[in-house]
């Protein structure tokens, strides 16, 4: 197919309009980003738009219309929230979501009982559909999957040869896709944020709830009832990882990754290859800018791009939408004190664990060092310590940490009043300590309640024999002894179920085998 390229003068929009209604596929600039249209009345002209994207047909597409009163025919029924929004916003970046009327195919429709329909304010847009003489569905003018148009240039990339015509109407105003909201349930809810923000909405209609799979991706059996919610989208074909943390915390960690490129905000002191979408503070330029950087990411060659995240009020929960989706929810948080939390029972070998992670730069906490360097003669809890535990529990004004131990594990509780009396203070003192890809070492990570400050948990197993063998040897005690402190911790289900990863330590597995793997899927 050979695809023309059209301007905005009336004799082209004319001509675009007249292959639309016969049946063809045009794409045409709106103030979001590009659409591919097509008569969305004609169920066959629609599965041309799922051919030409490569789009999977269960995923819905929007009906766009030119003057107001053009929403009546295609759905049952505009309620009045509806039409409070029509009234207050039409046309604009918004798409609202009503049960749909027999007019509209299910090609269309996603194989859904609701229509999603929006009145652009690009003026090209509405004079391309007035003058097909009917409703045009069109999603973004773009491949499935690879970031949205915003510039006629993309659509030519993805969509030469593929459709009768596209129209050059120059940069997209707004960068990211419509707001879309359903009135089809009550209270209404926002399915994916737009430039019309949830404020905005709820200043006309009042409560209006956001997806969870606005920032959370949808669940396993969930239904998409609106685009760009169910599968991957926006994304280059560079791995995308989308960053949480400030410009120094984000730049300090970019700036140590020289096989990688870096998509940060203008003023970041990025060392790397890298392409700035807009500024921190504004997210109407990110959102402009966004599609267009993901876009020149791959013109770059890049294979794999940490992405500094947006905040998600306001517009910026729009962009950040769409990055999330085109990082395909790998994140990383750096604003957690600790990037790893290290654990498991005591004798599992993390020290040994951590010992590699040293080797592979990361700051490692040892929380027992902590927990000595608190305790040393002289120190203010070793008074609280004596006054718990008895004035034995000292040697020569030091602490003698056997007699301590022996009278600590002898009994949960007693480990307890321990935990109590210790956890404050090794807390406090290894988030002082937390800089950079910081690991806190911690056999008492869950007891402790420091899991919530980090982004990934890493638990070390091993077999109870194993690990028996182990404490008697490393601390000369006898198995009673040992026995005891194994049974003053949590069972091994637990760090499993409530640990991101799990390293097998038996003296069988290949330890640093399983950490490198573990550390790439994080990095």
């Amino acid at each position: 197919m050979k695809t023309i390229i059209l301007t905005t003068s009336k004799q082209d929009i004319e001509a675009a309009g007249k292959i639309l209604k016969s049946g063809g596929l045009v794409a045409f600039p709106t103030e979001t980003v590009y659409g591919l249209g097509a008569n969305a009345l004609d169920g066959a002209a629609v599965k041309s738009i799922y051919a030409a994207k490569g789009r999977p047909s269960d995923n819905p597409l929007i009906v766009h219309i030119a003057e107001k009163e053009d929403i009546i025919p295609l759905v049952e029924e505009v309620t009045p929230k509806a039409k409070a929004l029509i009234d207050a916003f039409f046309p604009a970046p918004l798409t609202v979501i009503l049960k749909k009327s027999p007019l509209i195919p299910s090609e269309t429709s996603g194989g859904l009982d609701t229509v999603a329909v929006r009145m652009p304010e690009n003026e090209t847009a509405r004079a391309v559909i007035k003058a097909s003489g009917c409703p045009i569905a069109a999603p973004s003018a773009n491949t499935s999957g690879l970031p949205s148009p915003t510039k006629a240039k993309h659509v030519i990339e993805d969509m030469s040869g593929k459709i009768d015509a596209i129209i050059d109407g120059g940069d997209c105003a707004y960068g990211v896709e419509s707001t879309v909201i359903t009135l089809a349930e009550e209270p209404p809810v926002i399915l994916r944020p737009g430039a019309i923000t949830k404020e905005m909405i709820e200043g006309v209609i009042g409560t209006v709830n956001i997806s969870n799979a606005v920032l959370n991706g949808m669940a396993e059996n969930e239904t998409a009832a609106s685009p760009g919610m169910k599968y991957k989208h926006y994304s280059p074909k560079a791995e995308i990882i989308l960053v949480e943390g400030s410009s120094a915390k984000f730049c300090e960690f970019v700036n140590s990754k020289k096989d990688a490129f870096a998509l940060c905000f203008e003023g970041d002191e990025v060392n790397i290859p890298h392409i700035a979408y807009g500024y921190e503070n504004d997210d109407l330029s990110q959102a402009k800018e966004l599609f267009s950087a993901l876009r020149r990411l791959d013109e770059m060659g890049a294979k794999k791009v940490y992405a500094r995240a947006p905040h998600k009020e306001g517009v910026g929960m729009a962009v950040y939408n769409r990055i999330i989706r085109a990082a395909a929810f790998k994140v990383i948080d750096l604003t957690k004190p600790f990037f790893i939390g290290l654990t498991g029972q005591t004798g599992s070998g993390k020290g040994y664990v951590g010992e590699i992670l040293k080797k592979l730069g990361f700051n490692v906490i040892d929380s027992d060092a902590v927990s000595r360097s608190l305790t040393e003669k002289g120190s203010p809890l070793l008074a609280v310590l004596q006054k718990e535990f008895g004035n034995d529990i000292l040697i020569d004004g030091g602490l003698d940490r056997a007699k301590l131990a022996k009278k600590a594990f002898s009994s949960k509780e007693s480990t307890a009043r321990l935990n109590a009396i210790m956890h404050p203070a090794i807390c406090e003192k290894c988030r002082k300590q937390a800089k950079g890809l910081s690991v806190i070492d911690a056999p008492q990570l869950f007891e402790a309640g420091l899991e919530k400050e980090c982004y990934k948990i890493i638990a070390v197993v091993a077999p109870r024999e194993t690990r028996l063998e182990r404490i008697i040897q490393r601390d000369g005690i006898s198995r009673k002894r040992a026995e005891e402190r194994i049974n003053a911790q949590l069972g091994e289900e637990y760090y499993k179920e409530h640990s991101d990863f799990v390293i097998t330590n038996d003296g069988k597995e290949d330890v640093e085998k399983q950490l490198l793997k573990i550390v790439e899927n994080i990095l």
